[in-house]
C-alpha cells in the first residue's frame, strides 16, 4: 500500500512556454545523479558545510548516509540550477511525501515533489513512472516551481498555492512556509566552523 498525504493537491494541465517544455524534456533524458560544480574552494566547502548540517537533519526520515547524501546533492542541484531556495524545496517535500520516493497522493500526484503524471505526456515519453525516479522528480518540481513563480511574478504565497491546485488558499503555503524553517540554513563564521565540513559535530578545538 502507497502512502497518502494530507494535502493531495495537484498541479493543473496549462499550455507551457517552450521553455518550460524544454527544461523538464531534458529531465527525462538525464538519470545520473547530478554532480554539483563550484566557481572555487570555498564554495564547495560551504557546499559541503551544508551537506553535513542537512544530513543531520535528515537522519530520521533517511538513515543511510549514502542515500541522504545523493537525495541532498540532487537537492542542491536541482534547487540551484531552478533558482530556488534549498530550504524551500525541502520544506515542500517534507509537507508533499516526509520524503517519500514512492508517495502517491489520491489525485495521481506522484513521487517525493508529488508531480501530476500528465507532465510526462505534456513533455515526455508519457511514461508516469519516471516521476519515481529521484533525478526526475526533483527537475520536474523544481522546474514547475519555478514556472509557477514566474508566472505570478514571484508571488511565492500564490505560486505554493497554484502548485498544490489550492491557489489562494493559504493552507498549504503555510505548511511549505513552516517546514521551510525546519531546513533553513547559514553558514558559520570561520572561527565557529567544523573541521570536517560533512561533519557538523566536529567543532574546531571539540570531540572528535
Amino acid at each position: 500500500m502507497l502512502p497518502r498525504f494530507a494535502f493531495a493537491g495537484g498541479q493543473v494541465e496549462e499550455p507551457l512556454a517552450d521553455s518550460v517544455r524544454t527544461a523538464l524534456s531534458s529531465a527525462v533524458a538525464n538519470s545520473a545523479p547530478p554532480v554539483p560544480e563550484f566557481r572555487d574552494i570555498e564554495s564547495r566547502l560551504a557546499y559541503l558545510r551544508w551537506l553535513g548540517a542537512m544530513s543531520t537533519r535528515l537522519r530520521k526520515r533517511k538513515a543511510e548516509w549514502l542515500e541522504r547524501k545523493e537525495f541532498l546533492q540532487t537537492i542542491w542541484y536541482e534547487s540551484k540550477r531552478a533558482g530556488l531556495d534549498t530550504g524551500l524545496v525541502l520544506g515542500l517535500v517534507q509537507v508533499e511525501s516526509n520524503f517519500r520516493k514512492f508517495a502517491v497522493s489520491s489525485v495521481g500526484a506522484r513521487g517525493y515533489m508529488q508531480v501530476m503524471p500528465f507532465w510526462t505526456r505534456v513533455i515526455g515519453d508519457g511514461d508516469a513512472g519516471k516521476l519515481f525516479h529521484m533525478q526526475t522528480n526533483l527537475r520536474f518540481g523544481c522546474v514547475i516551481l519555478r514556472h509557477y513563480i514566474d508566472r505570478e511574478r514571484g508571488d511565492l504565497f500564490m505560486a505554493l498555492g497554484r502548485y498544490n491546485g489550492s491557489r489562494g488558499k493559504p493552507q498549504y503555503p503555510n505548511a511549505v512556509f513552516a517546514a521551510s524553517k525546519g531546513w533553513d540554513w547559514h553558514d558559520l563564521p570561520a572561527q565557529e566552523r567544523p573541521m570536517d565540513p560533512t561533519r557538523p559535530d566536529k567543532l574546531p578545538n571539540g570531540p572528535n
